[in-house]
């Protein structure tokens, strides 16, 4: 039970046996590799995964024995202080580790107790605890949300420590636990919480409160998670649910995958040939000792004394016995001090250089080059392929909104950094337009037009549109506004770049967001009626469908004051047109243009559409949306099937166009790599007319390249689909696709026997990737890719970017580097050889997941072709010198 004497113990049904008691793990949390009773075993364990260590210790063993003709100390002592060494490295990272530990385990926290809040330590907290977490304060376990000091029980969540988001989120208690703020209020909360088993699924949620004989469902929006802090809220009370290694952030806290090095797998084999050798010199050393030795050599006394196993009567064991010793006795043959050479070398490398080299230090962020390892600095310098982000990683992940098409007519204008590259690949020259004396100068707004600017719009044809254009930008968004209420002051804390850049665009359009509650949101239109008007506008949310990768969109029911039923919808072109109502083709039409003429220069779209609803079909619909939202078993498909019920019958108002600029930079610095001999492939997720032109401006793809385009837009496929089978669209697909590699295979053969054939780039589709990743015809994608220059993946989920990433890992057998932003891009990053991550604006995630981590994607020529060159150079030296030593010797 939550809130009762007996702490630690909660009544949670099993999924299948029914009602069991169990008793939960405590808070306290260890991150170290090891304890007191499992460091030296599985310390030693860890040395001894080396060849070289097993090596020395078989011979520090016959070195003991009176077979022996050393002392034993030549070779215990370099082997023992080699593993102490190693040894005290481990026990000291580790004992940071526990450092930081305990800090977290003893920080305070107030807990209920006797009706009065006391300060405890987080290692101490059990389940069913109530707790109290202030303003800026860290929740310490995964809390269910009860009450909050602000109104409608509302937080604001900072989750920069969870999944490297900096974006505030917005969270909201049960209206049912609003009064338990006080703690003579909280001491009175009992309830019985029925949940999902711990896992390590961050943003779901699956579980029911029991409270008072109701039944009330729970939703991620009302757990705090572990590691998250609190947010414009002076403090909250919660009820502890998940503790310790129990709660989310601990279960996602897995071992990193462990990454040798080329050349250490190499040392290996090396330490393995020279073992050969040096066993195939020692055994006809043995041989002829066995052969020759003979009783006329009776002044060495060979039968009688220390000698008497070298008896000339016995030749087996004579040889036997001098096979050993002539191991023993050669075993310098392989160094041991070149590990402790290369170790200290690697380290120096990475401390020293890579991370104080000014020339990858980004001053504006004040973002130093992290090498984060040091196992892996020589192979920075045989990277073959790089598999890169687009947003954030080769642009900026800076959004601003520059045009838009409402109602059929393109609005705003200027000329893209992309538009520019390519008028210049054509020989056209661009003549700068000058902004108007009037455009508005913003962080995220670069539109400029006077038709609609300061209320212009209402004398436009289309004025009605226009209208549903800007409110749906100023109400469909999670979008959280700070500061002060005015327009020149507020500031906009948003889960997404792109979704700030469209409520800066509603603002200066005149529908000014400034106020959120959980049911209602305030905007503050200008101009709507008449010229200079403004009005206070508040509409009721009633619903929130929210994005995920899946849906690729967001809807909102809202309910205008008037009593009007809106459903606001805005997604990807894709989605919103499979949902259009029949009807206005020619809008359509006009649109899916607009979208192609955005997507060449380069732009980032979103279509926008609505529907009315009537009273009857909204409670209808209501109805099965939450009894969806109480489900305890799939929840998510649940709701994604509700929402598919009433995301239906849209009509189309427009589409946005947003811009991501380019990094400063990033041209050269793949240009430099292509002539390096590295080739460079764009895994992204946006439309394939997006990243084609991203290539184009990063010198990635130019008009000399022969383009092999694989895509799943063609009348053939869209004509299947039409037809709704999905075996049959599934089956179509995949032959098509198996068509169409197979011609590019044998036109790549053909360039590739021409001489000179022009140099192969591929650009092939998420939905075409799907089906080409098959076993059936990955070989035949191989193939393909490997004979291209470069390959630019679009409309790729974060799994399809792992899998290409371990195609060519494994297929090619050559080193491979993956680089990202964003949380999506980690386990592209763990699949490669190299993992880099970029401190960039989608948070820290994929450096945490990286092995370095640099601040802008132009480092990566530094990083490779100098850190990387040099470190392969100097190790290459040391063990080149050392083997030139021994063989001196």
């Amino acid at each position: 039970m939550l809130g009762v004497p007996d702490r630690g113990r909660v009544a949670i049904p099993a999924p299948v046996q029914g009602f069991r008691l169990r008793v939960f793990k405590g808070n306290s949390i260890s991150t170290t590799k090891y304890n007191f009773f499992t460091f030296f075993p599985k310390g030693m364990f860890e040395q001894f995964r080396r060849v070289a260590n097993c090596y020395f210790l078989m011979i520090s063993i016959l070195s003991m024995t009176p077979i022996s003709p050393v002392n034993p100390v030549t070779n215990v002592v370099p082997l023992t202080l080699v593993l102490l060494v190693s040894l005290i490295k481990e026990a000291f990272e580790d004992w940071k580790r526990f450092q930081n530990d305990m800090v977290v385990n003893n920080t305070l926290i107030d807990v209920l107790q006797d009706e009065k809040w006391v300060a405890v330590p987080w290692k101490k907290l059990q389940v069913g605890d109530i707790v109290r977490v202030k303003q800026d304060g860290f929740f310490p376990a995964d809390l269910l949300f009860l009450a909050s000091t602000n109104a409608d029980g509302v937080c604001y969540i900072e989750t920069a420590n969870l999944d490297g988001e900096t974006n505030l989120k917005i969270r909201k208690a049960l209206e049912r636990t609003w009064d338990y703020l006080t703690p003579e209020k909280a001491a009175e909360f009992k309830g019985e919480v029925q949940c999902e088993q711990p896992n390590n699924s961050l943003y779901t949620f699956t579980g029911n409160l029991i409270f008072q004989k109701q039944t009330l469902p729970l939703s991620p929006n009302q757990i705090l998670l572990r590691g998250c802090s609190l947010r414009n809220t002076e403090y909250i009370v919660g009820a502890v649910v998940f503790t310790g290694h129990e709660t989310k952030v601990m279960m996602n806290s897995m071992n990193v995958p462990s990454k040798r090095s080329t050349l250490e797998r190499k040392l290996d084999k090396l330490i393995l040939a020279l073992f050969g050798t040096l066993f195939m010199m020692c055994l006809i050393g043995a041989i002829g000792s066995g052969i020759f030795i003979n009783q006329k050599y009776y002044y060495l006394g060979l039968d009688k004394g220390v000698a008497a196993e070298f008896n000339p009567s016995n030749r087996f064991v004579v040889a036997a016995l001098t096979f050993f010793t002539l191991i023993t006795l050669y075993s310098t043959v392989i160094p041991i001090s070149l590990y402790v050479s290369i170790e200290m070398i690697k380290f120096i490398q990475s401390t020293q250089f890579i991370n104080k080299d000014l020339h990858m230090y980004h001053a504006e962020t004040n973002t130093p080059a992290l090498a984060r390892t040091s196992n892996l600095n020589e192979e920075l310098g045989q990277v073959e392929y790089i598999f890169s982000d687009k947003t954030g990683t080769l642009t900026r992940n800076l959004m601003e909104f520059f045009k838009c098409s409402i109602g059929g007519e393109v609005y705003g204008s200027g000329v893209t950094e992309i538009e520019k590259g390519a008028a210049q690949r054509n020989g056209i020259k661009i003549q700068e337009l000058r902004k108007s004396a009037t455009a508005i100068q913003e962080k995220g707004f670069n539109f400029d037009d006077n038709r609609l600017m300061r209320g212009a719009w209402r004398n436009e044809p289309n004025s009605d549109t226009c209208k549903e254009f800007f409110r749906c930008l100023a109400i469909c968004h999670t979008v959280l506004p700070e500061g002060d209420e005015s327009p020149e002051k507020i500031t906009y804390q948003a889960a997404s770049p792109d979704e700030a850049a469209l409520v800066t665009a509603a603002k200066n359009f005149g529908f000014f967001f400034y106020r959120r509650t959980h049911t209602m949101i305030h905007v503050r239109e200008s101009c709507v009626e008449k010229m200079g008007k403004i009005q206070d506008v508040a509409y009721e949310i009633l619903n929130v469908l929210e994005f995920n990768s899946t849906r690729k969109r967001q809807s909102v029911v809202c309910r205008y004051p008037n009593g009007r039923l809106v459903l606001y919808c805005k997604g990807a072109d894709t989605v919103i047109y499979e949902r259009l109502a029949s009807g206005n083709d020619d809008l359509k039409k006009v649109n899916r243009a607009h979208l192609e003429q955005f997507g060449s220069a380069g732009l980032r779209t979103l279509c926008l559409a609505y529907r009315d609803l009537s009273p009857e079909t909204y409670e209808s619909w209501n109805e099965k949306f939450i009894q969806a939202k109480s489900s305890l078993r799939v929840r998510e498909t649940k709701l994604d099937e509700v929402a598919e019920l009433i995301e239906k019958d849209l009509i189309l108002i427009g589409s946005t166009a947003i811009e991501d600029k380019l990094q400063e930079g990033v041209p050269a610095c793949i240009e430099t790599l292509s002539r390096a001999g590295i080739k460079v492939w764009v895994l992204t997720g946006d439309q394939m007319g997006t990243a084609i032109n991203i290539a184009y401006a990063c010198n990635l793809i130019n008009n000399e390249m022969k383009q092999f385009i694989i895509s799943s837009e063609t009348d053939a496929i869209r004509e299947v689909e039409n037809r709704g089978d999905q075996v049959e669209i599934a089956c179509f697909i995949k032959e098509e696709v198996k068509k169409q590699l197979k011609k590019c295979l044998e036109e790549a053969q053909h360039y590739l026997h021409s001489a000179p054939g022009p140099k192969l780039t591929l650009v092939i589709d998420g939905k075409c990737l799907m089906y080409a990743l098959d076993p059936t015809l990955r070989v035949m994608l191989l193939n393909l890719s490997l004979n291209c220059t470069s390959v630019v993946c679009c409309r790729v989920s974060p799994l399809q970017k792992a899998q290409v990433t371990s195609m060519v890992k494994k297929g090619a057998r050559k080193i491979t580097l993956s680089i990202g932003d964003g949380a999506n891009d980690v386990s592209m990053i763990q699949a490669a050889h190299i993992g880099i991550g970029i401190s960039g604006l989608e948070g820290m995630q994929a450096v945490m997941a990286s092995d370095f981590a640099i601040a802008q994607f132009r480092y990566l020529t530094d990083l490779l072709l100098v850190h990387g060159r040099w470190s392969y150079l100097r190790i290459c030296k040391v063990c080149g010198s050392t083997s030139f030593r021994l063989y001196e010797n």
